[in-house]
C-alpha cells in the first residue's frame, strides 16, 4: 500500500565524517539489522540546536566509534550543504524520516591517529553491528541508494587525503 501523505518540507541539519586511517582507507560501518551487503555508511549525525558543526562532527564520531577527540586530526571539510532526501523505505522506519524530507549534512575529513583497537561500537546508544576499512567506491557502492550521489560528492572532496601517509 503506497503512502501518499505529503513529505515533510524541512532538512535535518546533520555531520557527516570520512575517517581515514594513515592507509588512506575509510572507515564504513554497517548499521544495526540490515544483511551483509546493505546498510552501510560513514558516520553522521545530527547538529543540536546551537552545536556548531564541527563540535557536532566530534560528538557524533565519539559517540559512535568512541574514538576520542585527542586521537583524531581534522584533516578538511566540505564548506557547503550536501543534500538527501529520504526514500520512501527510511520514512517508514525512522521517526527523523517522518519529521524530515531529508538531511542537508555538512562533512568532515578526519584521521585516526592511534590504532585501530581505540573504536568500539558498543556505545550507549549503539548504533553498527561490525565496520571495515575501505574504499570510497565500496562506500558508494554499499550505501542506500539515497545516499549515494551525497558520497560520490565527498570521495571527490576528500580523494586528496585517500592515500597512505608517513
Amino acid at each position: 500500500m503506497k503512502d501518499f501523505s505529503p513529505l515533510p518540507t524541512e532538512y535535518r541539519p546533520c555531520v557527516g565524517i570520512a575517517l581515514f586511517n594513515q592507509g588512506g582507507q575509510i572507515f564504513l560501518a554497517q548499521r544495526r539489522g540490515y544483511l551483509a551487503e546493505y546498510g552501510w555508511q560513514m558516520p553522521q549525525g545530527g547538529i543540536d540546536r546551537g552545536e556548531a558543526p564541527y563540535a557536532a562532527a566530534v560528538r557524533e564520531l565519539n559517540e559512535e566509534t568512541s574514538i576520542p577527540i585527542n586521537q583524531v586530526r581534522l584533516l578538511g571539510r566540505i564548506d557547503r550543504w550536501l543534500t538527501y532526501d529520504f526514500d520512501a523505505q527510511a520514512r517508514m522506519r525512522g521517526q527523523m524520516a517522518l519529521k524530515y524530507r531529508g538531511q542537508r549534512q555538512r562533512w568532515f575529513a578526519f584521521e585516526l591517529l592511534g590504532p585501530d583497537d581505540l573504536i568500539d561500537l558498543e556505545t550507549t546508544e549503539p548504533e553498527f553491528d561490525t565496520w571495515i576499512w575501505t574504499d570510497f567506491q565500496t562506500a558508494i557502492d554499499r550505501a542506500v541508494d539515497f545516499k549515494k550521489e551525497v558520497y560520490r560528492q565527498v570521495a571527490d572532496a576528500f580523494s586528496i587525503y585517500a592515500a597512505p601517509r608517513a
